[in-house]
């Protein structure tokens, strides 16, 4: 079962959105930073083994510089649940947040174009 999860890091003053398997790995992961909720990472594992997969170690690079780094590793995400700040969002919601953030990023330059 996939699930949606967000938690606000108070350190970075960011919120931290995650899509999870059912084995704990992340797929899909939405950073917001800031008052203004200023998106810097929506970054999908599929497009990463894509970009691995077809562009070696600069095509991942590029993908990072303009989508974020995703959250690596395997999490017992039902562990998180009852956790302080931890709180659980509808496949909704998740949408909702990821296609604005993809939204926004897509209309920033990559890095490395020029002006």
């Amino acid at each position: 079962m996939i699930g949606w999860f967000r938690y606000y890091f108070a350190d970075d003053a960011v919120w931290l959105h995650y899509e999870v398997d059912d084995e704990g790995w992340v797929n899909r992961q939405v950073d917001l930073a800031g008052a203004d909720l200023r998106p810097v990472t929506a970054a999908s594992l599929t497009e990463v083994m894509r970009a691995r997969d077809n562009g070696g170690a600069d095509a991942v690079i590029a993908y990072e510089s303009r989508f974020g780094v995703l959250a690596e590793g395997q999490g017992e995400w039902d562990d998180w649940r009852g956790l302080p700040g931890v709180e659980e969002i509808t496949a909704e919601e998740f949408e909702r947040i990821w296609a604005a953030a993809r939204d926004e990023l897509e209309k920033r330059r990559p890095a490395g174009c020029g002006n």
